[in-house]
């Protein structure tokens, strides 16, 4: 694997850190030295339907010696979005990577899928990554660049066979293979800004929200834990405009076709 270098002195926000991959990155990256601002809608003030608050994880780092605070932020809420960049910047003077992992998952076939349920998938998963990604870019230029890593998933490949992608998941597929793009085309826009920007497929991973989906019961022997993609995203935290930016990558191509 590639030698990574501590992240000591970087900020980093992670959405959707109260539980699943983002929880496991926010606490990854902050063993490693950032400190981390944990986003995500799930507070104690207004918990979510599954277990898990920003406010756990920010204590769980914290007790760790580590750097971290909570921010309640629906990022399909532009005033919210602002106000988890602008965390970083009140909370540690600074802002080095955004790691932009909330979604909907929006499950639903074609027939059955409403407007309303397109239109907030579109919101949560593709209109908030030019929110996020203009004030991110804003907080990094005066302290010059730093990294966006816009998480996405293998079902926005157009090749991966129709048995991986059940009906129910247009939305959603659609919606990552959008984020994609939107990565590969907002890379050199934003590279004179010394701003590396790319789309990371993390792979199966076993979350709290997976296990709600498919059961307990369901055969999880592939699947990863959180805490597995942890060391891809930290080098990709890492990267700036001279390095590894506009690309879509793979954590099963970590550390071999990339990294």
């Amino acid at each position: 694997m590639p030698s990574l270098t501590r992240l000591t002195g970087n900020v980093v926000v992670v959405s959707g850190a109260s539980r699943g991959i983002g929880k496991g990155l926010a606490l990854g990256l902050a063993a490693q030295g950032a400190a981390v601002v944990c986003a995500a809608r799930s507070s104690r003030t207004g918990p979510g339907l599954l277990p898990g608050t920003v406010e756990d994880v920010a204590d769980e780092i914290v007790a760790a010696g580590g750097r971290a605070v909570p921010v309640r932020a629906d990022i399909g809420v532009d005033a919210d979005v602002h106000r988890m960049i602008a965390t970083a910047l009140d909370e540690f003077g600074r802002l080095d990577a955004l790691v932009n992992n909330a979604m909907t998952p929006t499950r639903a076939t074609f027939d059955a899928l409403t407007l309303d349920q397109w239109d907030q998938s579109w919101t949560i998963n593709v209109r908030s990554l030019l929110v996020s990604c203009r004030a991110a870019v804003d907080a990094m230029t005066p302290t010059g660049g730093g990294s966006i890593v816009n998480v996405s998933s293998g079902a926005a490949d157009a090749r991966l066979p129709p048995e991986h992608l059940p009906p129910g998941y247009l939305a959603y597929s659609v919606a990552k293979a959008a984020l994609e793009r939107f990565s590969t085309a907002l890379a050199p826009e934003v590279a004179p800004r010394n701003i590396a920007v790319n789309a990371f497929r993390p792979g199966a991973v076993k979350t709290e929200m997976s296990v709600h989906e498919l059961g307990e019961d369901y055969d999880w022997s592939n699947w990863k834990e959180p805490a597995s993609v942890v060391p891809a995203v930290h080098c990709l935290v890492q990267q700036r405009a001279d390095g590894i930016t506009g690309r879509i990558v793979d954590v099963a191509g970590y550390g071999t076709t990339w990294g």
